[in-house]
C-alpha cells in the first residue's frame, strides 16, 4: 500500500485532492478530524491534557477546546507542549487507522496534516505532497467557505509557511491554479496516477 502525506497552507485545494484518493478506492486520514475525536473519546489524552493545564472538560467529559485554546495560544511554551502532546496520540491513532486500511487490502491510502512536515506523521508515509495555490486564490476560498472577511483571511494566508518551504520539504508540489474545482479535480487524479 502506498501511503501519501497530503499538505499544504489552507484553501489551496487539498480537499480535492483528498476527493480523488477516495474516489480511487483509498482511504484517508484526516489529522485534524483524528485530533478532534481524541479530545472527545481518548481518556488518556483527556487526563493528560487536564494534568499539564488544568481543569479544561465540558458537561459531557470532553475536552472543551476554547477552553485549552484559551490557556496556550498566548503562551508559546504551552502551545509547543499541546502540539507534542496532541502530535504523540495524533500519530499513533494515524498509524492504527492506516493499519486498518491496510488490513482492508487498499492500494492507497492518504494522510491530511497541515503539520506534516513538522511532525513524525510523515514517517508513516512514502512520500509528501504539498498543495499550493496563490495566495489570492487562497484568500477568496476561505472567504467563501468560512464567510470572513478579507482582512481575517489574508491575516491567515500570511500567517502561514511560504510556498518554499512546501518546495523544501515535500517529494511532489501540485499547483491548484486552475480556474475551477472540477479542472483541479482532473490535474490531481492525472497526477495520482502518474505517482502511483
Amino acid at each position: 500500500m502506498t501511503v501519501i502525506g497530503i499538505t499544504g497552507p489552507t484553501g489551496a485545494g487539498k480537499t480535492t485532492l483528498l476527493r480523488e484518493v477516495e474516489k480511487l478506492g483509498g482511504g484517508v486520514i484526516d489529522c485534524d478530524a483524528v485530533y478532534h475525536e481524541l479530545l472527545k473519546s481518548d481518556t488518556a489524552l483527556q487526563d493528560r491534557l487536564e494534568k499539564e493545564f488544568g481543569p479544561l472538560r465540558d458537561e459531557a467529559g470532553a475536552i472543551d477546546r476554547k477552553k485549552l485554546g484559551a490557556v496556550v495560544f498566548h503562551d508559546v511554551e504551552k502551545l509547543e507542549t499541546l502540539n507534542a502532546i496532541a502530535w504523540e496520540a495524533v500519530v499513533a491513532r494515524t498509524g492504527v487507522l492506516v493499519e486498518e486500511f491496510r488490513k482492508q487490502g487498499r492500494a492507497l491510502a492518504a494522510i491530511d496534516a497541515i503539520a506534516l512536515l513538522e511532525c513524525s506523521a510523515k514517517e508513516l508515509c512514502q512520500l509528501t505532497v504539498a498543495v499550493l495555490a496563490p495566495p489570492e486564490v487562497r484568500v477568496r476560498r476561505i472567504m467563501a467557505r468560512e464567510g470572513i472577511s478579507e482582512e481575517y483571511a489574508w491575516a491567515r494566508v500570511k500567517a502561514q509557511k511560504p510556498d518554499e518551504y512546501f518546495f523544501q520539504n515535500c517529494d511532489y508540489t501540485l499547483i491548484n491554479d486552475c480556474f475551477s474545482a472540477e479542472e483541479f479535480a482532473q490535474k490531481a487524479r492525472e497526477f495520482l496516477r502518474k505517482i502511483l
